[in-house]
């Protein structure tokens, strides 16, 4: 005979994901260096008979080199290649690096955390390789596992090859490496790599999304919070 008491059958949940990696942006969100760049960008400009609006700071924040020296062309009509503004940008750039470095607040703690931990870190910069090298330094390049910048991947933030490259080298899966990041522009990479994002905003306002987390400063991120963001 067969009962028609229904079976009932419990599904346990299965184990919560935990953090592979920590991925985080270089400018802006441990070196305090956007403000380096705008002061580089408008004396170019400046010296080329344009004035740079206070409102194109926020486009070209956190973005590839390229993209914002084309931006900044359009916007000014600037008679100037984009490859040769790209490059003295640069070079003005990394001649305002040789009287140092000013590290982000938390950032020092944060990443000796991360190290004596022994997490697995990134660093996922939209610069070139040169001023990343010129920048390691202070950051210290023990702190890391390896590092991206923006010339090693064939596209920049916003597309999220730099994250996804950083995630392939380290073999951990995008869901489970939490990203910092203080632009839009790098926000955007992140998320569409399918890393969850804590974005710790300096020029741009970046508001809370799903996935995403907003903080004031690094001073509010540990190990145990980007723990938490990736259980989330």
């Amino acid at each position: 005979m067969t009962s028609g008491i229904p079976v009932l059958t419990t599904t346990r949940p299965g184990p919560r994901p935990t953090l592979q990696a920590v991925l985080l942006d270089m400018d802006g969100t441990l070196v305090d260096t956007e403000g380096f760049w705008w002061q580089v960008e408008v004396a170019v400009f400046a010296e080329l008979g344009h004035q740079l609006l206070e409102e194109y700071r926020e486009v070209v924040a956190g973005g590839p080199m390229t993209r914002c020296a084309d931006f900044l062309i359009k916007a000014t009509g600037a008679r100037i290649a984009v490859a040769e503004l790209t490059a003295l940008l640069n070079v003005r750039f990394a001649e305002m690096l040789g009287d140092g470095v000013p590290l982000m607040p938390g950032a020092r703690r944060l990443l000796a955390e991360l190290a004596a931990q022994r997490v697995p870190t990134a660093l996922v910069s939209a610069s070139h390789r040169h001023i990343i090298d010129r920048v390691l330094p202070a950051l210290g390049p023990a702190n890391f596992t390896l590092t991206v910048s923006g010339d090693e991947t064939e596209r920049n933030k916003p597309h999220p090859d730099p994250y996804l490259l950083a995630a392939a080298r380290l073999g951990a899966e995008p869901g489970r490496c939490a990203v910092i990041e203080d632009s839009l522009t790098g926000v955007a990479a992140a998320e569409a790599a399918g890393c969850p994002v804590v974005a710790v905003p300096s020029v741009s306002v970046i508001p809370p999304a799903a996935g995403r987390t907003v903080v004031p400063s690094l001073e509010h991120v540990d190990l145990d919070f980007l723990r938490s963001v990736i259980r989330a």
